[in-house]
Protein backbone atom coordinates (compact mmCIF):
# COMPACT_ATOMS: atom_id res chain seq x y z
CA UNK A 1 0.00 0.00 0.00
CA UNK A 2 2.89 2.35 0.71
CA UNK A 3 4.51 1.37 -2.68
CA UNK A 4 1.27 2.37 -4.36
CA UNK A 5 0.96 6.12 -2.49
CA UNK A 6 4.24 6.55 -3.46
CA UNK A 7 3.60 5.88 -6.98
CA UNK A 8 0.26 7.88 -7.14
CA UNK A 9 2.19 10.51 -5.21
CA UNK A 10 5.00 11.14 -7.83
CA UNK A 11 2.96 12.03 -10.83
CA UNK A 12 0.93 14.55 -8.71
CA UNK A 13 4.74 16.07 -7.60
CA UNK A 14 6.14 15.46 -11.04
CA UNK A 15 2.87 17.97 -12.59
CA UNK A 16 3.72 20.61 -10.08
CA UNK A 17 7.15 20.87 -10.46
CA UNK A 18 6.81 21.31 -14.18
CA UNK A 19 3.97 23.29 -13.68
CA UNK A 20 5.76 25.73 -11.54
CA UNK A 21 8.82 25.80 -13.69
CA UNK A 22 6.64 26.65 -16.67
CA UNK A 23 5.14 29.11 -15.53
CA UNK A 24 8.37 31.05 -14.08
CA UNK A 25 9.78 30.89 -17.77
CA UNK A 26 6.82 32.37 -18.99
CA UNK A 27 6.89 34.89 -16.30
CA UNK A 28 10.71 35.69 -17.19
CA UNK A 29 9.73 35.27 -20.71
CA UNK A 30 6.94 37.90 -20.42
CA UNK A 31 8.55 40.25 -18.01
CA UNK A 32 12.09 40.54 -20.19
CA UNK A 33 10.19 40.97 -23.64
CA UNK A 34 8.05 43.61 -22.19
CA UNK A 35 10.50 45.60 -20.00
CA UNK A 36 13.58 45.49 -23.00
CA UNK A 37 10.30 46.65 -25.01
CA UNK A 38 9.77 49.92 -22.92
CA UNK A 39 13.82 50.66 -22.72
CA UNK A 40 13.94 50.41 -26.35
CA UNK A 41 10.66 52.79 -26.84
CA UNK A 42 12.17 54.87 -23.55
CA UNK A 43 15.59 55.15 -25.52
CA UNK A 44 13.85 56.59 -28.82
CA UNK A 45 12.17 58.70 -26.80
CA UNK A 46 15.13 60.28 -25.62
CA UNK A 47 17.01 60.42 -28.86
CA UNK A 48 14.09 60.85 -30.96
CA UNK A 49 12.02 63.69 -29.21
CA UNK A 50 13.32 64.89 -25.41
CA UNK A 51 16.97 65.59 -26.56
CA UNK A 52 16.70 67.14 -29.47
CA UNK A 53 13.70 69.16 -27.85
CA UNK A 54 16.39 70.09 -25.48
CA UNK A 55 18.75 71.24 -27.90
CA UNK A 56 15.97 72.73 -30.19
CA UNK A 57 15.48 75.45 -27.26
CA UNK A 58 18.68 76.25 -26.68
CA UNK A 59 19.53 77.09 -30.01
CA UNK A 60 16.23 78.89 -29.78
CA UNK A 61 17.92 81.32 -27.45
CA UNK A 62 21.11 81.64 -29.50
CA UNK A 63 19.28 82.42 -32.73
CA UNK A 64 17.33 85.13 -30.75
CA UNK A 65 20.71 86.98 -29.56
CA UNK A 66 21.91 86.77 -32.86
CA UNK A 67 19.20 88.15 -34.16
CA UNK A 68 19.33 91.29 -32.49
CA UNK A 69 23.01 91.80 -32.62
CA UNK A 70 22.61 91.72 -36.92
CA UNK A 71 19.97 94.55 -36.24
CA UNK A 72 21.66 96.58 -34.19
CA UNK A 73 25.05 96.02 -36.79
CA UNK A 74 21.91 96.74 -39.86
CA UNK A 75 20.72 99.83 -37.69
CA UNK A 76 24.73 101.02 -37.57
CA UNK A 77 25.72 100.67 -41.52
CA UNK A 78 22.37 101.78 -42.94
CA UNK A 79 23.34 104.74 -45.14
CA UNK A 80 26.80 104.35 -45.15
CA UNK A 81 28.15 103.21 -48.30
CA UNK A 82 31.63 102.27 -47.41
CA UNK A 83 29.88 98.94 -44.87
CA UNK A 84 28.29 98.26 -48.20
CA UNK A 85 29.69 94.69 -47.33
CA UNK A 86 28.89 94.35 -43.59
CA UNK A 87 25.67 95.60 -43.89
CA UNK A 88 24.68 92.50 -46.77
CA UNK A 89 26.72 90.38 -44.33
CA UNK A 90 24.29 90.94 -41.38
CA UNK A 91 21.51 91.07 -43.45
CA UNK A 92 21.96 87.43 -44.43
CA UNK A 93 22.69 86.68 -40.93
CA UNK A 94 19.96 87.81 -39.50
CA UNK A 95 17.29 86.02 -42.62
CA UNK A 96 19.90 82.97 -41.66
CA UNK A 97 18.61 83.22 -37.82
CA UNK A 98 14.93 84.32 -38.97
CA UNK A 99 14.00 80.78 -40.36
CA UNK A 100 16.16 79.33 -37.73
CA UNK A 101 14.29 80.82 -35.29
CA UNK A 102 10.65 79.96 -36.91
CA UNK A 103 11.92 76.05 -37.57
CA UNK A 104 12.90 76.28 -33.96
CA UNK A 105 9.55 76.92 -33.03
CA UNK A 106 7.96 74.86 -35.57
CA UNK A 107 9.58 71.91 -33.45
CA UNK A 108 8.83 72.91 -30.62
CA UNK A 109 5.36 73.50 -30.94
CA UNK A 110 2.92 71.31 -28.24
CA UNK A 111 5.10 72.42 -25.27
CA UNK A 112 2.12 75.06 -24.31
CA UNK A 113 0.66 78.09 -25.01
CA UNK A 114 4.54 79.37 -24.22
CA UNK A 115 5.36 78.77 -27.97
CA UNK A 116 2.21 80.77 -28.99
CA UNK A 117 3.20 83.77 -26.66
CA UNK A 118 6.94 83.57 -28.63
CA UNK A 119 5.23 83.45 -31.51
CA UNK A 120 3.03 86.72 -30.80
CA UNK A 121 6.04 88.47 -29.44
CA UNK A 122 8.06 87.62 -32.23
CA UNK A 123 5.85 89.55 -34.20
CA UNK A 124 6.20 93.02 -32.64
CA UNK A 125 9.53 92.41 -32.36
CA UNK A 126 9.84 91.79 -36.54
CA UNK A 127 7.81 94.86 -36.78
CA UNK A 128 9.85 97.37 -34.98
CA UNK A 129 12.62 96.16 -36.39
CA UNK A 130 11.63 96.58 -40.51
CA UNK A 131 10.33 100.12 -38.20
CA UNK A 132 13.77 100.73 -37.29
CA UNK A 133 15.61 99.92 -40.72
CA UNK A 134 13.12 102.17 -42.92
CA UNK A 135 12.61 105.39 -40.06
CA UNK A 136 15.48 106.94 -41.17
CA UNK A 137 16.62 109.27 -37.78
CA UNK A 138 14.48 107.30 -36.07
CA UNK A 139 15.53 104.33 -36.30
CA UNK A 140 17.31 104.34 -33.03
CA UNK A 141 14.14 105.07 -30.84
CA UNK A 142 12.66 101.91 -32.61
CA UNK A 143 15.57 99.84 -31.98
CA UNK A 144 15.45 100.58 -28.59
CA UNK A 145 11.65 99.20 -28.36
CA UNK A 146 12.69 95.95 -30.70
CA UNK A 147 15.62 95.37 -27.69
CA UNK A 148 13.24 95.93 -25.34
CA UNK A 149 11.08 93.49 -26.93
CA UNK A 150 13.49 90.89 -27.02
CA UNK A 151 14.44 91.30 -23.10
CA UNK A 152 11.70 91.72 -21.63
CA UNK A 153 9.41 89.31 -23.33
CA UNK A 154 11.21 86.97 -26.08
CA UNK A 155 14.47 85.91 -24.26
CA UNK A 156 12.95 84.92 -20.78
CA UNK A 157 10.14 83.04 -22.57
CA UNK A 158 13.04 81.48 -24.91
CA UNK A 159 14.74 80.56 -21.47
CA UNK A 160 11.74 78.88 -19.62
CA UNK A 161 11.56 77.08 -22.67
CA UNK A 162 14.58 75.78 -22.46
CA UNK A 163 14.03 75.01 -18.66
CA UNK A 164 11.00 73.21 -19.84
CA UNK A 165 12.53 70.96 -22.53
CA UNK A 166 15.68 69.90 -19.95
CA UNK A 167 13.46 69.30 -16.98
CA UNK A 168 11.40 67.15 -19.72
CA UNK A 169 14.91 65.35 -20.36
CA UNK A 170 15.74 64.71 -17.03
CA UNK A 171 12.41 63.19 -16.71
CA UNK A 172 12.56 60.86 -19.56
CA UNK A 173 16.35 59.82 -18.41
CA UNK A 174 14.72 58.97 -14.87
CA UNK A 175 11.89 57.29 -16.18
CA UNK A 176 14.19 54.70 -18.52
CA UNK A 177 16.61 54.49 -15.55
CA UNK A 178 13.74 53.20 -13.31
CA UNK A 179 12.71 51.13 -16.11
CA UNK A 180 16.05 49.65 -16.57
CA UNK A 181 16.62 48.67 -13.05
CA UNK A 182 13.01 46.92 -12.74
CA UNK A 183 14.02 44.78 -16.14
CA UNK A 184 17.38 43.90 -14.36
CA UNK A 185 16.18 42.89 -11.18
CA UNK A 186 13.40 41.25 -12.86
CA UNK A 187 16.01 39.10 -15.16
CA UNK A 188 17.98 38.64 -12.47
CA UNK A 189 15.51 37.16 -9.88
CA UNK A 190 13.23 35.22 -11.79
CA UNK A 191 16.16 33.80 -14.22
CA UNK A 192 17.71 32.87 -10.80
CA UNK A 193 14.68 30.99 -9.96
CA UNK A 194 13.73 29.52 -13.16
CA UNK A 195 17.80 27.84 -13.43
CA UNK A 196 17.15 26.53 -9.87
CA UNK A 197 13.71 25.32 -10.66
CA UNK A 198 15.33 23.39 -13.80
CA UNK A 199 18.45 22.35 -11.20
CA UNK A 200 16.02 21.32 -8.82
CA UNK A 201 13.75 19.00 -10.91
CA UNK A 202 17.11 17.19 -12.62
CA UNK A 203 18.16 16.14 -9.38
CA UNK A 204 14.90 15.25 -8.18
CA UNK A 205 14.10 13.22 -11.67
CA UNK A 206 18.12 11.70 -10.91
CA UNK A 207 16.87 10.31 -7.45
CA UNK A 208 13.49 9.43 -8.22
CA UNK A 209 14.01 7.63 -11.70
CA UNK A 210 17.45 6.56 -11.55
CA UNK A 211 18.44 9.01 -15.00
CA UNK A 212 21.14 10.65 -14.33
CA UNK A 213 20.72 13.18 -17.17
CA UNK A 214 18.24 14.85 -18.64
CA UNK A 215 19.37 16.37 -22.00
CA UNK A 216 15.85 18.49 -22.15
CA UNK A 217 16.53 19.98 -18.96
CA UNK A 218 20.28 20.78 -19.39
CA UNK A 219 19.13 22.54 -22.66
CA UNK A 220 16.68 24.25 -20.84
CA UNK A 221 18.94 25.32 -18.36
CA UNK A 222 21.77 26.58 -20.96
CA UNK A 223 18.74 28.54 -22.91
CA UNK A 224 17.93 30.26 -19.95
CA UNK A 225 21.55 31.19 -18.75
CA UNK A 226 22.14 32.13 -22.64
CA UNK A 227 19.09 34.68 -22.38
CA UNK A 228 19.28 36.14 -19.32
CA UNK A 229 23.15 37.41 -18.74
CA UNK A 230 23.46 38.91 -22.06
CA UNK A 231 20.04 40.19 -21.60
CA UNK A 232 21.35 42.06 -17.97
CA UNK A 233 24.59 42.93 -19.97
CA UNK A 234 22.07 44.76 -22.34
CA UNK A 235 20.83 46.77 -19.78
CA UNK A 236 23.70 47.69 -17.57
CA UNK A 237 25.90 48.75 -21.11
CA UNK A 238 22.94 50.39 -22.34
CA UNK A 239 22.51 52.71 -18.89
CA UNK A 240 26.24 53.00 -18.81
CA UNK A 241 26.23 54.41 -22.43
CA UNK A 242 23.59 56.72 -22.37
CA UNK A 243 24.50 58.29 -18.77
CA UNK A 244 28.17 59.35 -20.52
CA UNK A 245 26.26 60.37 -23.56
CA UNK A 246 24.26 62.81 -21.61
CA UNK A 247 27.11 63.86 -19.15
CA UNK A 248 29.88 64.06 -21.36
CA UNK A 249 28.38 65.15 -24.39
CA UNK A 250 24.35 66.23 -23.83
CA UNK A 251 24.68 68.21 -20.75
CA UNK A 252 28.09 70.19 -21.98
CA UNK A 253 26.32 70.64 -25.37
CA UNK A 254 23.92 72.67 -24.05
CA UNK A 255 25.79 74.52 -21.17
CA UNK A 256 28.23 75.92 -24.28
CA UNK A 257 24.87 76.94 -26.34
CA UNK A 258 23.45 78.86 -23.14
CA UNK A 259 27.18 80.79 -22.88
CA UNK A 260 27.74 81.03 -26.63
CA UNK A 261 23.80 82.86 -26.43
CA UNK A 262 24.99 84.97 -23.63
CA UNK A 263 28.13 85.88 -25.50
CA UNK A 264 25.91 86.86 -29.08
CA UNK A 265 24.21 89.01 -26.95
CA UNK A 266 27.30 90.58 -25.25
CA UNK A 267 28.84 91.28 -28.44
CA UNK A 268 25.36 93.05 -29.37
CA UNK A 269 25.73 95.17 -26.46
CA UNK A 270 29.03 97.00 -27.71
CA UNK A 271 26.46 97.67 -30.98
CA UNK A 272 23.79 99.44 -28.74
CA UNK A 273 26.22 101.43 -26.93
CA UNK A 274 26.55 103.10 -30.17
CA UNK A 275 22.91 103.15 -31.04
CA UNK A 276 22.19 104.67 -27.60
CA UNK A 277 25.17 107.49 -27.52
CA UNK A 278 27.20 105.63 -25.54
CA UNK A 279 24.56 104.70 -22.54
CA UNK A 280 25.76 103.65 -19.56
CA UNK A 281 23.71 100.87 -19.04
CA UNK A 282 24.97 98.99 -22.24
CA UNK A 283 28.46 99.24 -21.07
CA UNK A 284 27.56 98.01 -17.71
CA UNK A 285 25.13 95.10 -19.11
CA UNK A 286 28.50 93.96 -21.34
CA UNK A 287 30.56 93.96 -18.23
CA UNK A 288 28.23 91.63 -16.50
CA UNK A 289 27.98 89.08 -19.21
CA UNK A 290 31.89 89.16 -19.67
CA UNK A 291 32.28 88.29 -16.15
CA UNK A 292 29.89 85.33 -16.34
CA UNK A 293 31.90 84.30 -19.24
CA UNK A 294 34.93 84.71 -18.01
CA UNK A 295 34.37 83.27 -14.78
CA UNK A 296 33.87 79.32 -13.40
CA UNK A 297 31.09 78.78 -14.56
CA UNK A 298 31.04 80.29 -18.02
CA UNK A 299 33.45 79.66 -21.02
CA UNK A 300 36.26 77.86 -19.30
CA UNK A 301 33.85 74.93 -17.47
CA UNK A 302 31.30 75.37 -21.15
CA UNK A 303 34.55 74.99 -23.32
CA UNK A 304 36.30 72.41 -21.38
CA UNK A 305 35.62 68.41 -20.67
CA UNK A 306 36.66 64.71 -21.46
CA UNK A 307 35.92 64.95 -25.60
CA UNK A 308 37.92 68.43 -25.67
CA UNK A 309 41.78 69.00 -25.98
CA UNK A 310 43.48 71.81 -23.95
CA UNK A 311 44.27 73.79 -27.37
CA UNK A 312 40.81 74.25 -28.20
CA UNK A 313 39.63 75.41 -24.84
CA UNK A 314 42.32 77.67 -24.89
CA UNK A 315 41.22 79.05 -28.37
CA UNK A 316 37.89 79.82 -27.05
CA UNK A 317 38.69 81.68 -24.26
CA UNK A 318 41.41 83.26 -26.17
CA UNK A 319 39.34 84.51 -29.28
CA UNK A 320 36.68 85.51 -26.44
CA UNK A 321 39.25 87.74 -24.50
CA UNK A 322 40.38 89.24 -27.90
CA UNK A 323 37.27 90.30 -28.93
CA UNK A 324 36.85 92.10 -25.42
CA UNK A 325 39.38 93.86 -25.90
CA UNK A 326 38.07 95.11 -28.99
CA UNK A 327 34.99 95.81 -27.12
CA UNK A 328 36.74 98.29 -24.90
CA UNK A 329 38.63 99.75 -27.91
CA UNK A 330 35.40 100.64 -29.82
CA UNK A 331 34.13 101.86 -26.33
CA UNK A 332 36.96 103.95 -26.08
CA UNK A 333 36.73 105.48 -29.75
CA UNK A 334 33.12 106.55 -28.78
CA UNK A 335 33.79 108.30 -26.00
CA UNK A 336 36.16 109.74 -27.92
CA UNK A 337 33.16 111.58 -29.80
CA UNK A 338 35.14 109.04 -33.21
CA UNK A 339 31.38 107.77 -33.59
CA UNK A 340 32.30 106.59 -37.34
CA UNK A 341 35.86 104.63 -36.31
CA UNK A 342 33.90 102.87 -34.13
CA UNK A 343 31.36 102.01 -36.19
CA UNK A 344 33.72 100.98 -38.78
CA UNK A 345 35.84 99.22 -36.78
CA UNK A 346 32.53 97.12 -35.24
CA UNK A 347 31.02 96.30 -38.12
CA UNK A 348 34.16 95.67 -40.53
CA UNK A 349 34.40 91.88 -41.84
CA UNK A 350 38.19 92.16 -41.97
CA UNK A 351 40.67 90.43 -39.94
CA UNK A 352 41.44 92.78 -37.42
CA UNK A 353 38.02 94.29 -37.32
CA UNK A 354 35.32 93.34 -34.05
CA UNK A 355 32.92 91.39 -36.27
CA UNK A 356 35.43 89.71 -37.40
CA UNK A 357 37.20 88.67 -34.36
CA UNK A 358 34.12 88.00 -33.07
CA UNK A 359 33.21 85.10 -36.01
CA UNK A 360 36.80 83.71 -35.30
CA UNK A 361 35.91 83.23 -31.43
CA UNK A 362 32.50 81.22 -32.46
CA UNK A 363 34.13 79.32 -35.30
CA UNK A 364 36.26 77.75 -32.17
CA UNK A 365 32.83 77.61 -29.82
CA UNK A 366 31.23 75.54 -32.74
CA UNK A 367 33.51 72.90 -33.50
CA UNK A 368 33.24 72.00 -29.81
CA UNK A 369 29.18 72.11 -30.06
CA UNK A 370 29.09 70.24 -33.27
CA UNK A 371 32.01 67.20 -31.78
CA UNK A 372 29.30 67.17 -28.68
CA UNK A 373 26.03 67.02 -30.89
CA UNK A 374 27.86 64.88 -32.92
CA UNK A 375 28.83 62.55 -30.02
CA UNK A 376 25.50 62.41 -28.70
CA UNK A 377 24.06 61.10 -31.51
CA UNK A 378 26.80 58.52 -31.70
CA UNK A 379 25.83 57.12 -28.40
CA UNK A 380 21.82 57.17 -29.45
CA UNK A 381 23.01 55.52 -32.61
CA UNK A 382 24.92 52.25 -30.79
CA UNK A 383 22.36 52.28 -27.96
CA UNK A 384 19.36 51.71 -30.31
CA UNK A 385 21.19 48.91 -32.15
CA UNK A 386 22.62 47.12 -28.67
CA UNK A 387 18.89 46.97 -28.50
CA UNK A 388 17.91 45.75 -31.69
CA UNK A 389 15.66 42.55 -31.56
CA UNK A 390 15.73 42.51 -27.79
CA UNK A 391 12.33 42.55 -27.04
CA UNK A 392 11.82 39.36 -29.64
CA UNK A 393 15.13 37.25 -28.65
CA UNK A 394 13.49 36.02 -25.05
CA UNK A 395 10.41 35.38 -26.99
CA UNK A 396 12.30 32.70 -29.20
CA UNK A 397 14.84 31.42 -26.66
CA UNK A 398 12.05 30.86 -23.28
CA UNK A 399 9.46 30.09 -25.50
CA UNK A 400 11.81 26.90 -26.39
CA UNK A 401 12.28 26.55 -22.60
CA UNK A 402 8.67 26.52 -22.23
CA UNK A 403 8.04 23.50 -24.34
CA UNK A 404 11.46 21.51 -23.29
CA UNK A 405 10.40 21.46 -19.46
CA UNK A 406 7.24 18.75 -20.52
CA UNK A 407 9.41 17.29 -23.11
CA UNK A 408 11.72 15.89 -20.40
CA UNK A 409 9.47 14.61 -18.13
CA UNK A 410 7.10 13.00 -21.06
CA UNK A 411 8.55 9.74 -20.38
CA UNK A 412 8.88 9.74 -16.96
CA UNK A 413 4.76 9.74 -17.58
CA UNK A 414 4.12 7.51 -19.55
CA UNK A 415 5.94 4.93 -16.96
CA UNK A 416 2.48 5.76 -14.89
CA UNK A 417 -0.17 4.66 -17.29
Amino acid sequence: MARQAARRETPARLRLWVTVTVLTAIALLASTSVLMARVQDQVRAIGEDAAPRAATAADLYFALSDMDAQVARLVLTTGNDSLAGSQIDALGTYRERGRQVDADLQRLMGSGGIVLDLMNDLSIYRERVWQALTAGDGAAGYYTQATNVLHLDLLPAAERLRELSEERLDRAYEAKQATGIGAVASAVALGLLLVGLLLALQIWLARRFRRLFNPALIAATVLTVAVVAPAVTVLIVQEQRLTAARNDSLRPFLALSSARAVSYDAAADTSRYLISDNLAFYKQDFDRKSAFLDGASGLPAAAAGRDVSPYQTDQVLTRWRAYRQAHERILTLADQGRDASAIGYLTGIRRGDAAFDFSYYDAAVAEIAAGRADAFDDAMRTTSQLLTGWPWIPVGVLGMVVLLVPLSVRKRFAEYR
